[in-house]
């Protein structure tokens, strides 16, 4: 250790300076610098409060609110003079505003601890990354709308088990993922709900002796009510927690597409092409147009997991109330942020120009017997047979037209009456893709008359018409 004083803004109990691995270590300005908007408005509604309380002089309020808006001015001008040495954000801003206005910028902390300011700026800085991922969570709802409008009778196969299942339509395999992005932003939104409780004036842990409005500095930031609980205050990041396991969500809806994107792009596919701008090629096979788009979207999905993981591993065996653990809180916090945003977007541009292939798709629609339920109902309805029975006897027609090497609409219909000896002609009216397709009508359904319906009201939903 470094001998000698002169240290930080909490160095009066020491008698030597931490050294250069322990600064480097301690050390987050690198990234709690995004806050600093934050911590100004923070520190601006601080002032204020204390003021209105007669804590401060209103000569020292004006020259602390001038300070700030200085440092401001300089922060967006990028002439702010940052100084790693001083750990993080918070000490900069104080050190920068002492060298303003003087004396009057060390009477700005009365009443409050580094603790609360802290999680008051990452309380505020989540509130507003969650209305801007809920916005780009919009966007790409927007274009997977467009594409289904664009998509309502282009069929193509339905999977389970990724087997051929029964023909479906495009503009209803898009929309399911607007339904699952509906419900990762209202997640988003919820979260934002949960969180917007203000933690300043908690100070260090335990409160504190003046006589301050909580209640004041809570309105001038937008939070809906002080916390009630100092403790809970500055030692709890369950809402940096739960945003967290809402992008891990999100993010899991953005890989599941991927993939199919990956898929359908193949050439084994071959539904879809991904334009230039979204694709990759090879150093050494000239043909190959890699989906490396899509590909990163799978892999960021998983680190946005783990950021959560690490987010919780640091959290789980703290006691209350502050412990150094959850200074990385904003660390794993602003990546996961980043990584989704990042993904969002991307997704949004390969949906917007991936071009489909109608014909490849109608062709594999119908493959893999994908109309034997039709078959089926249509021995329920048309001849009255019990479910399990019409099962039976059109797995036995499925097994007949796979001995023939053929479609099941290719089966004569004197081989299906061997079968079953009540089965007529009209049963070849059930059997094509798009009569399979279309004869699906129950509300949320694949029938195009559903699937317009339901674009319809999606654009009315996002304003897109």
């Amino acid at each position: 250790m470094n001998s000698g004083k002169g240290q930080t803004m909490w160095g009066g109990r020491f008698a030597a300076t931490p050294s250069a691995i322990m600064n480097e270590i301690n050390a987050s300005l690198d990234v709690d610098r995004r806050m600093a908007q934050e911590d100004l408005a923070g520190s601006r509604a601080h002032a204020d409060m204390l003021a209105e309380m007669g804590i401060l002089s209103v000569a020292d309020n004006e020259a602390i609110q001038g300070g700030l808006d200085a440092i401001s001015a300089e922060m967006r001008a990028g002439m702010f003079p940052f100084r790693p040495e001083l750990e993080d954000i918070h000490m900069n801003v104080e050190a920068r505003l002492k060298e303003l206005i003087g004396e009057p910028a060390g009477r700005l902390h009365t009443a409050r601890s580094r603790n609360d300011q802290v999680v008051t700026d990452f309380r505020l800085w989540t509130r507003g990354a969650l209305e801007e991922t809920s916005h780009l969570v919009t966007a790409l709802q927007g274009a997977l709308v467009r594409r289904a409008g664009d998509n309502v009778a282009t069929f193509m196969p339905g999977f389970t088990h990724l087997q051929t299942a029964q023909p479906v339509t495009l503009g209803h395999h898009l929309l399911a993922y607007a339904e699952m992005l509906e419900r990762d932003r209202t997640r988003l939104l919820d979260c934002a709900v949960r969180l917007n409780e203000s933690p300043l004036g908690a100070a260090a842990l335990a409160g504190t002796g003046f006589p301050i409005d909580r209640d004041m500095t809570a309105e001038a930031l937008g939070f809906a009510r002080p916390m009630a609980n100092s403790l809970d205050a500055v030692g709890s990041r369950d809402f940096a927690l739960e945003a967290l396991s809402t992008l891990s969500i999100a993010a899991t809806h953005l890989s599941r597409l991927a993939e199919e994107i990956v898929l359908w792009t193949s050439p084994q596919f071959a539904f879809a092409v991904l334009p230039d701008e979204w694709s990759t090629g090879s150093s050494i096979m000239p043909q190959k147009r890699n989906p490396d788009a899509a590909e990163l979207i799978r892999a960021k999905a998983s680190l946005i997991t783990g950021l959560f993981s690490a987010l919780q591993g640091a959290v789980k065996a703290l006691p209350l109330a502050y412990a150094k653990d959850l200074q990385d809180d904003k660390r794993l916090t602003f990546e996961a942020f980043d990584t989704y945003n990042l993904c969002a977007r991307a997704m949004a541009g390969m949906v917007d120009t991936i071009r489909f292939k109608p014909e490849a798709m109608l062709a594999a629609a119908g493959k893999g017997y994908s109309t034997a339920t039709d078959l089926a109902d249509w021995l329920v309805r048309e001849l009255g047979l019990p479910f399990r029975d019409a099962h039976h006897v059109t797995g036995r027609i499925v097994a007949l037209a796979e001995e023939k090497g053929v479609e099941l609409a290719a089966v004569s219909l004197g081989d299906m009456q061997k079968v079953h000896s009540a089965i007529t002609e009209d049963v070849f009216n059930v059997l094509t893709v798009e009569a399979s397709a279309s004869s699906r009508t129950s509300y949320g359904g694949t029938s195009p008359v559903r699937v317009a319906e339901q674009v319809a009201q999606w654009k009315q939903r996002l304003r897109l018409e």
